[in-house]
């Protein structure tokens, strides 16, 4: 993107865009990250931007680190990530912190309340105050956008990493933003000072430095007092409302009247700033997401608050619950509901099933394993028989094969965690045979590690690497198995057999994801083989790659009525006049050709032209 192209003028963008571009007027060299919803956009934003280097890291913790050399060397880093990534980069977070930079280091943490693409909720407003990292929180995007300067200006002045925190409605909604900065024309150039008591962290030298960041903080709180984005707005004394990011949007349209203290820096908090409001107002209340984080800080001040007593501590705050929370606490008057038109009830849409996608190069892998494992669509808890096999899963598309019909996983809980508890339940004991799921992108984020363990530990685990081409979950971005950067140049990919080779696994398989009869035959082999297996299952991504294959169809004739092919839950298949339909505008016939290996009565075939 030309700089000429975009200053000096308004723009319509999302949160996420104008961090990116709040970035890349402040000055930002390097920004690395892995692809996360609801934070993918920052990176992919930056990465069309001239003159910075943007990467798709293979994991959050690599992306922290490089964004860590980048500004031990000087210059403005970032690195961005969604809730759960903050885990992964937990080792650099806090150690960053403890060394502090040179350079302005920005961390971006996206959190996803209401679990909308995420496997758990979690306030990353604790980790600020954990790692004592100076934190900011938008509450739009012209904010969004604003900050930037002030994150890395922040981070150079006071020797820290700063911790930019987003939600993803602030992450996602788009507000007007004057984008009223340049990019510096004279940016700092790269160079290492060598400083081993601030950079190597023997005990000798973190003692001290963890003084440093106990001073730092006495400074910050100071410091924050006077921050410009923090605002009082005076309006009816009666009521004092204390909110944050997104939320303080909810609180200002739902408490018209009252007064209000928008808070930017949430750790530290403004603390003479917040007494100073409540003793300006009668009552004190917080409107904030997840966790009562800033409750919590008030009421350490001695000052009477509440919150959480009224507004959920679970899920995603809109303005019904906002405005339903005040009423239940006596803020507000329940406004009469306007009398119905009809009695009749407006009719609704039928739910979407979550499911792959027509022509999924996953789908073919998970029919086989619930095959081959005796799954039940109906998920009913019950002790497994000894030739029924466990199916650990990761995180990715293929995870969608939990649901009915294909009901073939059996765990899931974070990126890479699939190989290590297929490992954990065989060295537990446990009679079954175990596979582990993993897609390429998940498996070079955090799944090697896991298979190393498992050659090291002499394992008999199969792993499957579900190899389409891509990250397809958050939107096709490159890895480093794709030989695609971020900016799409064309890099050196890193070939999956030969890694799992070189980790020293001798039973290495390539499989088309399409071959249903390789596939069977060779998930048996590995299984019943006492060494490690890594099988890799390739296919490209349909709505990565175009498929060009001739659509199917069934034939009305031949169809009994079996419907074994709706087991792939394939969304091109449905039921009419009791025999299998297929939709040509949706099916990806020859290019997949799955249901027509599984038909018992060879019912499905090509369209005839």
């Amino acid at each position: 993107m030309a700089e000429e192209a975009i200053s000096d003028m308004k723009q319509l963008l999302s949160g996420n865009e104008a961090i990116a571009l709040g970035a890349y007027h402040a000055g930002v060299v390097v920004a690395a990250a892995y692809p996360g919803t609801p934070s993918t956009e920052i990176l992919q934003s930056i990465a069309r931007m001239d003159g910075v280097y943007a990467e798709w890291s293979t994991n959050e913790k690599v992306a922290l680190e490089v964004a860590m050399g980048a500004a031990y060397g000087g210059v403005r880093a970032m690195a961005t990530m969604k809730h759960v990534g903050l885990n992964v980069a937990a080792d650099p977070f806090f150690a960053v912190s403890t060394t502090g930079t040179i350079g302005g280091l920005v961390v971006v943490s996206c959190d996803d309340p209401g679990e909308h693409s995420s496997q758990g909720e979690q306030d990353n407003r604790h980790l600020a105050k954990f790692a004592k990292v100076p934190m900011l929180e938008p509450t739009d995007s012209q904010e969004a956008y604003d900050l930037m300067e002030w994150a890395f200006t922040i981070s150079e002045e006071f020797d820290t990493p700063v911790l930019l925190r987003a939600t993803t409605r602030i992450s996602h909604c788009k507000t007007v933003v004057e984008a009223n900065k340049e990019r510096k024309a004279e940016l700092k150039q790269a160079a290492f000072t060598r400083c081993p008591t601030k950079y190597v962290m023997v005990p000798s030298n973190a003692r001290p430095r963890r003084q440093a960041m106990e001073e730092r903080i006495v400074k910050l709180r100071s410091y924050v007092e006077d921050f410009p984005m923090n605002e009082i707005i005076t309006g009816d004394r009666k009521l004092g409302v204390i909110s944050s990011g997104v939320a303080y949007q909810y609180a200002r349209e739902v408490f018209k009247d009252a007064s209000h203290l928008k808070l930017v820096t949430t750790y530290p908090i403004p603390v003479n700033l917040v007494r100073r409001f409540a003793q300006e107002v009668e009552r004190v209340i917080v409107i904030e997401e997840l966790d009562p984080y800033l409750e919590e800080e008030v009421r350490g001040l001695g000052i009477e608050v509440t919150g959480k007593d009224f507004i959920p501590i679970i899920g995603e705050l809109n303005l019904e619950i906002v405005e339903q929370g005040a009423i239940k606490a006596g803020l507000l008057s329940e406004k009469p509901k306007p009398p119905l038109k009809s009695e009749v009830a407006p009719p609704q849409l039928p739910p979407r099933r979550p499911q792959l996608c027509a022509g999924c190069p996953h789908v073919a892998a998970e029919y086989v394993l619930r095959k081959l494992g005796f799954h039940a669509p109906d998920a009913k808890e019950r002790q497994l028989k000894k030739d029924e096999l466990v199916v650990t899963s990761d995180i990715g598309c293929y995870t969608l094969g939990v649901y009915p019909p294909l009901a073939a996983l059996d765990t899931c809980a974070c990126m890479g965690a699939s190989i290590g508890q297929a490992l954990g339940l065989e060295k537990a004991g446990v009679p079954n045979r175990t596979v582990a799921v993993i897609g390429d992108s998940t498996f070079m984020h955090s799944g090697i590690t896991g298979l190393v363990d498992v050659v090291y530990n002499q394992g008999n685990t199969t792993v499957i690497i579900l190899d389409n081409g891509t990250t397809a979950m958050t939107g096709h971005q490159g890895h480093p198995g794709t030989g695609i950067s971020a900016t799409g140049t064309k890099t050196q990919a890193v070939v999956l057999e030969k890694l799992a080779e070189g980790i020293g696994v001798k039973d290495v398989n390539v499989v088309d994801a399409f071959d249903m009869d390789a596939l069977e035959s060779t998930i048996k082999r590995c299984v019943a083989n006492d060494e490690p297996s890594v099988i890799i299952v390739r296919g490209p991504c349909p709505l990565y790659v175009k498929p060009s294959g001739t659509p199917f169809e069934v034939d009305p004739d031949e169809c009994a009525g079996c419907f074994d092919c709706l087991d792939l839950g394939c969304p091109a298949i449905s039921v009419a006049d009791d025999i299998a339909r297929i939709d040509a505008s949706v099916c990806v016939g020859t290019a997949c050709g799955i249901c027509a290996q599984i038909c018992p009565h060879e019912a499905i075939s090509e369209i005839k032209q």
